[in-house]
């Protein structure tokens, strides 16, 4: 079930009760009708009038009444509206069904709690279809005292939870902050007028989180979404003026009506790109080698992630039986490692799986999870890739190997996340698996036999066996084991066939 706030609030209450009481848009309204109020829904209901129209006039003179007599200390967007609807596999509720569910809601909120109905908040529920209300309250109490909306949007969360599990209905998220903040309606039709494949807010929180995964500094930070496409504004201390106290980003050419760029705050993009939770991300991290490497040495930067990777993933499977929360700071820093990666090797489909990933990686409501050895070895490769292992068009064997392992690292999440009862954010490790196994044998080998080639090389890495360094072209085998040319008979009767 899902329950939706709309924003921003009404003014004027008289034309909301009018549209969910009509016929609707596109005559989608039937049968409208009152379940639930701070009275009995007969009491509430609008009654008919002799040319068979509704006659809202007690009603709505009853809801504002409270609001009125509070004056200038009033809202000055007073109408709270908040829809509620099933799943469209799941049964069709009652009236009686939809009516706890309408109260729970106002209790929970603490618009009306049990046993205050004449002293809070005057409100109805309102059905005029099979799979959804809508609760429409004025945010005055009876009582003269002022509404207080605290964590609204989570309380309402908690009562679809609960909905959820009473009545046997699909089961959905909590409301605890691991989603990444969508793209509103505005943004996405925006993004599809200009030609854009997403809306700026997705691009932004990606290019912030490679950046943040590759950097182990404010000054690194900055100076990595400066070489990005990203416009960069800084906030500094009133009392300190070097001192940066928060961050905003902005797409070039995403402007406002101004003409000015839409800046997006960190936590606009998602709960742990704040600024304070970055510098403590940063606070854990060591320090780079030197600036240039040979290839072999970039190799060796590659198979070590990947077998920090592998280890990282064999760590939280053994907490996953045993202590669960102590694998969260690991699960978190893989989304690092797959950030990075798909930035280093420029693939779509990777950076596909990094997005897929995000929400498995945070902890519930933006909390920074304890540091912990594993986590700090996984950022500490992540930062490794992202300084010194370019890639050339040369693919090695280590990127195929780090891919895989990377694939089995998201499943190891996806099976901590379903110990802990986290059903979305263990479909996103999932899924992020999904991707990176079919991003294996495509992404580093575009010619069918070279993935084939690549899919007999991974299952060696998988069994221990030792690889070469560099994949060869099918039919070529590697120098070191390339057998010598055969002999001129043999080779004429082999051609004779």
């Amino acid at each position: 079930m899902i329950g939706k706030i709309t924003e921003p609030r009404g003014e004027r209450v008289e034309g909301l009760i009018y549209y969910l009481f009509g016929p609707g848009r596109r005559e989608e309204h039937t049968d409208p009708h009152i379940i639930a109020g701070w009275r009995h829904p007969a009491e509430l209901e609008p009654p008919l009038r002799e040319d068979g129209k509704r006659d809202f006039r007690r009603l709505l003179g009853l809801l504002n009444q409270p609001h009125a007599a509070m004056g200038k200390w009033g809202f000055r967007r007073p109408v709270w509206h908040c829809s509620m609807r099933a799943a469209p596999g799941d049964k069709m509720l009652s009236d009686d069904e939809w009516a706890q569910i309408a109260c729970d809601v106002m209790n929970r909120t603490g618009l009306s709690p049990y046993g205050q109905e004449d002293d809070a908040v005057r409100w109805v529920a309102i059905r005029h279809g099979d799979d959804h209300i809508h609760l429409v309250a004025m945010l005055a109490r009876q009582d003269g005292r002022r509404v207080r909306l605290d964590f609204e949007r989570l309380r309402v969360r908690d009562a679809c939870l609960a909905a959820e599990q009473r009545y046997g209905l699909q089961r959905t998220a909590p409301g605890d902050r691991t989603a990444a903040r969508r793209p509103s309606r505005a943004e996405s039709e925006k993004a599809r007028r200009r030609g854009l494949e997403e809306a700026p807010r997705v691009t932004l929180r990606r290019l912030v989180c490679t950046a943040a995964a590759g950097a182990s500094s404010d000054e690194e930070f900055f100076a990595r979404l400066a070489q990005s496409r990203a416009l960069v504004r800084k906030r500094f201390s009133a009392r300190d003026p070097g001192q940066v106290t928060g961050y905003a980003v902005a797409l070039p050419g995403d402007t406002s009506k101004g003409g000015g760029p839409v800046w997006y705050g960190g936590g606009k993009l998602a709960a742990d790109l704040t600024w304070p939770k970055l510098r403590q991300r940063w606070s854990r991290s060591g320090t780079a080698p030197g600036d240039r490497l040979t290839p072999a040495e970039r190799d060796a930067i590659w198979e070590h992630a990947a077998r920090t990777a592998d280890d990282t993933a064999a760590r939280i499977r053994l907490l996953t039986g045993n202590d669960p929360a102590a694998a969260a700071d690991a699960a978190w820093a893989a989304g690092d490692t797959l950030h990075v990666a798909a930035a280093a090797l420029g693939s779509r489909v990777l950076r596909q799986a990094a997005d897929a990933y995000d929400r498995a990686a945070r902890a519930p409501y933006g909390r920074i999870p304890p540091s912990s050895p594993a986590g700090d070895c996984l950022r500490q490769a992540a930062r490794l890739l992202s300084a010194f292992a370019f890639v050339s068009g040369d693919r090695s064997i280590s990127q195929v190997t780090l891919i895989i392992r990377l694939a089995r690292l998201a499943e190891a999440v996806s099976v901590l996340r379903q110990a802990q009862q986290r059903a979305a954010q263990a479909a996103s490790a999932l899924g992020a698996a999904e991707r990176l196994h079919a991003a294996a044998g495509t992404l580093l080998a575009p010619d069918r036999g070279q993935r084939a080639a690549v899919r007999s090389v991974v299952a060696l890495a998988d069994a221990g066996f030792p690889l070469p360094s560099r994949l060869y072209p099918v039919g070529s085998p590697a120098p070191e084991t390339r057998r010598p040319a055969q002999s001129g008979p043999r080779l004429r009767r082999r051609r004779g066939r």
